[in-house]
């Protein structure tokens, strides 16, 4: 199975890493406040970064490392633009948009 590493910047201007196989389905569970339990108290905003082509033990890696970042450091990924969604179906709402996942 295909997994990838995701950071979505959250409505606290928190930045929330994750993986998953399903990018869009699993925003859509953010938003809807399933599974994670950081969602609780905050909605998440926008799709920042995403890393696809891992399998679930490189997933967990990246994502480890990713989460042992600083801030500054996490939007310097993020900036680098190294890897973006990978298709249309993965371009998830803005804040405010409405999500017909």
């Amino acid at each position: 199975m295909n997994w990838s590493v995701y950071i979505i910047l959250c409505s606290d201007d928190s930045l929330y890493t994750g993986i998953t196989t399903d990018v869009p389905r699993r925003f859509t569970q953010h938003a809807n406040r399933q599974g994670a339990k950081y969602f609780r108290g905050r909605h998440p905003k926008q799709l920042l970064y995403v890393e696809h082509n891992h399998n679930r033990s490189s997933a967990s890696r990246r994502e480890s490392m990713i989460k042992k970042l600083s801030r500054m450091e996490k939007w310097q990924l993020i900036q680098s633009g190294a890897t973006q969604p990978a298709s249309d179906s993965e371009k998830l709402p803005q804040d405010g948009e409405k999500n017909d996942f």
